[in-house]
């Protein structure tokens, strides 16, 4: 096994090392203190959604244990805990009054992270839009993201003095693609011009908030959290070369480039414009503001081939067999490689700043075994992708930071219970915690740092 202090090394002095969860996956509570319902409450509740019909009713009952939650990651030797924001608790219906009590539980936990010396980062929207929204269109309704403008305003007034950082959205691709598109997750739409209004609505929204986050909290810096695809080709064929384009556009571009470019990408709208929403005039301009940072979610490589029959819509294309069989337990592909070859190809395309890994981990789901979890592949995992982390740092990448998905396991969205990411193990029946092996190297490597203020480099 890799020794953590040696491999600590390898990184700059003041780098970050940190932990992330998400409001509906850990706080349970569905119901308390003025919470009303989300789009995924609903959408758990409806047969075949999400696996054995799982909810966030209880989750990892972290609503009612945050102290010790707290304490747990301060115990993790870690900086910094990556957190998001429920707007059902904040603004339940979406607009309309503001509830006290919800905003009440975020200074807690940021009153107690500060008490611990953990730095806080915080994201205002993980998926959890609330469910009256649903009613007026949700993503798909432009005033929707004039909702979530008055709601990122609500949240800074009250927590700005004391937030390290914060992000407009986790993920815009999910909401987008997975829940509207693909009908994975909430709201569960088929449907691409519903996906291409929630695109850019989800967009303008982003742009809303920066300004609203600027207004309330200029000193707090802003970014936004994308799961951008590391796509590569199937082949060395021209025709495969072209599909890794066109399938950066649309998982990577439709986001990127009107937050850093300021407009959408050419043959992404060729294709689909014509079911686009009207892009308002001044749209681009709010969209494309400059950030002071931006974070990076990675966990497996997307692999595609030319579709040359050009059946459905844009991109074209068709997914190409993975490398290696090597899977992590939710099935997916590992391969370090794809994070570095995807910070490198993003920073090639865009102007981008600072980064973080905002989101990087393994599901796998070994049990408690004599009081102990043993799950090696996972801390393997970590090692692989870290190594590439300090590699983008050594060749000049301004990486500052690594937040482990996740801090414990929890709620997988779809996958309901049966998914662990977790550094802890959570058992959902006593809601007892058990650092894991995995943790335990984690917690070794992460207090390490801060050694300094200095770059390696």
């Amino acid at each position: 096994m890799i020794d953590p202090k040696s491999f600590a090394d390898r990184f700059p002095g003041d780098f970050t090392f940190g932990v992330a969860t998400a409001a509906f996956q850990i706080e349970g509570a569905s119901k308390a203190d003025g919470r009303k319902p989300s789009i995924w409450d609903a959408f758990c509740n409806m047969p075949g959604r999400v696996h054995n019909r799982d909810n966030g009713d209880v989750a990892c009952d972290h609503y009612n244990r945050l102290e010790q939650d707290l304490d747990l990651i301060k115990e993790m030797g870690v900086e910094a805990y990556r957190f998001s924001i429920a707007w059902p608790r904040i603004i339940p219906e979406g607009t309309g009054p503001v509830n006290e009590k919800g905003l009440d539980f975020y200074d807690r936990l940021v009153d107690g992270c500060k008490a611990r010396g953990i730095k806080t980062f915080a994201t205002l929207y993980h998926w959890d839009l609330p469910l009256m929204l649903a009613g007026e269109g949700g993503w798909t309704a432009r005033s929707t993201a004039y909702a979530y403008q008055r709601y990122a305003k609500t949240v800074m007034a009250r927590l700005g003095d004391r937030l390290d950082s914060v992000a407009t959205f986790n993920e815009p691709w999910c909401i987008v693609w997975l829940g509207h598109l693909w009908g994975l997750h909430a709201p569960g739409e088929r449907n691409m011009q519903a996906a291409l209004y929630a695109m850019h609505h989800v967009n303008l929204a982003h742009g809303l908030g920066v300004e609203a986050i600027r207004a309330e909290a200029p000193k707090v810096p802003v970014g936004l959290v994308l799961n951008a695809s590391s796509i590569i080709a199937g082949s060395d064929s021209e025709a495969d070369k072209a599909a890794v384009e066109r399938a950066h556009q649309f998982h990577n571009g439709a986001f990127f480039d009107p937050v850093f470019k300021g407009g959408y990408p050419k043959e992404f709208l060729e294709a689909l414009g014509d079911r686009m929403p009207v892009v308002e005039e001044g749209d681009l301009k709010i969209i494309n503001q400059k950030l002071d940072w931006w974070g990076l979610n990675y966990y497996k490589p997307d692999r595609v081939y030319d579709d040359a029959s050009k059946s459905g819509d844009f991109p074209w294309t068709k997914e190409a067999p993975p490398a290696s069989d090597v899977k992590t337990d939710i099935g997916w592909e590992i391969y370090a490689p794809g994070l570095k070859l995807l910070v490198e190809d993003l920073y090639r395309r865009y102007d981008l700043p600072e980064g973080y890994i905002t989101e990087n981990g393994a599901a796998y789901n070994m049990g408690v075994v004599k009081g102990e979890v043993d799950d090696q592949p996972r801390l393997d995992y970590y090692v692989e992708h870290l190594g590439i982390v300090s590699d983008l740092i050594k060749d000049g990448f301004p990486l500052r930071g690594y937040f482990a998905w996740s801090l414990m396991d929890n709620f997988e969205w779809a996958e309901g219970y049966r998914m662990r990411f977790g550094l802890v193990h959570v058992d959902y029946q006593t809601q007892v915690r058990t650092v894991k092996k995995s943790g335990r190297w984690y917690r070794e490597l992460a207090s390490q740092f801060p050694k300094g203020n200095h770059r390696a480099g």
